[in-house]
């Protein structure tokens, strides 16, 4: 597939590394243009763009930057995405260590990803975001393999949904469908599937004991 990237840190990062090396055609952007990509574009085949045209004519599309940052993407950004496009929003809230306040989360009770959604105009697959960048590279285990990590996947398309459980099954891991995007507070951090490495039966039994009330830890 033609994969677009936006961040290269290091969720960003491995995953160009890891879709790469599985053959997909990956464009991968971030903030400071792309000739600050040169060594990772070297390193894996991608090819390192501007934001403006990560997206162009790509099947997925990956947003991994700050939370903060996400207003701030160019406008129009998945205007030349193929049809059907499935967003993946791999973000997390984190108002004290550095997005500040949101208020539409905070006050309004919106989840990360439906706050997201907004400025993107368009839907989003929530995944990735309580993984460990390193284990995307070290973690990776063939299906049926009793030491394959789950991890849960949140959206209201389910073509774009399926698609995305597609691809983290082809980078080695199980999935579990954790609902919708106004359920994926079960996902957000300091929940308990946050940072699990378990298979599909402990991913079920950490989304179901989440709490919805936010934590003081994770309130601006």
């Amino acid at each position: 597939m033609k994969i677009g990237i936006i961040g290269a840190g290091n969720i960003g990062g491995n995953l160009t590394r890891r879709l790469t090396a599985l053959g997909h055609d990956v464009s991968v952007a971030n903030s400071r243009g792309p000739e600050t990509l040169k060594e990772l574009a070297e390193e894996t085949g991608a090819s390192a763009v501007r934001a403006e045209d990560a997206a162009k004519g790509a099947e997925v599309v990956v947003v991994t930057v700050p939370l903060k940052a996400v207003p701030s993407l160019p406008s129009g950004l998945l205007d030349g995405a193929a049809e059907g496009v499935a967003v993946i929003d791999t973000g997390n809230y984190y108002p004290k260590e550095r997005d500040g306040r949101i208020a539409a989360i905070e006050d309004d009770g919106l989840t990360e990803s439906r706050w997201t959604e907004q400025p993107l105009g368009h839907p989003v697959i929530k995944a990735f975001n309580g993984t460990y960048a390193q284990d995307i590279l070290d973690r990776p285990r063939p299906a049926g393999d009793p030491g394959r990590i789950a991890l849960p996947v949140a959206g209201d398309d389910a073509v774009a949904k399926a698609k995305v459980r597609a691809l983290i099954d082809e980078l080695g891991f199980d999935t579990v469908d954790a609902g919708g995007i106004d359920d994926s507070w079960r996902q957000q951090p300091d929940t308990p599937v946050y940072g699990l490495r378990d298979g599909v039966e402990g991913v079920q039994k950490a989304l179901a004991q989440a709490s919805p009330d936010r934590p003081e830890s994770f309130r601006g």
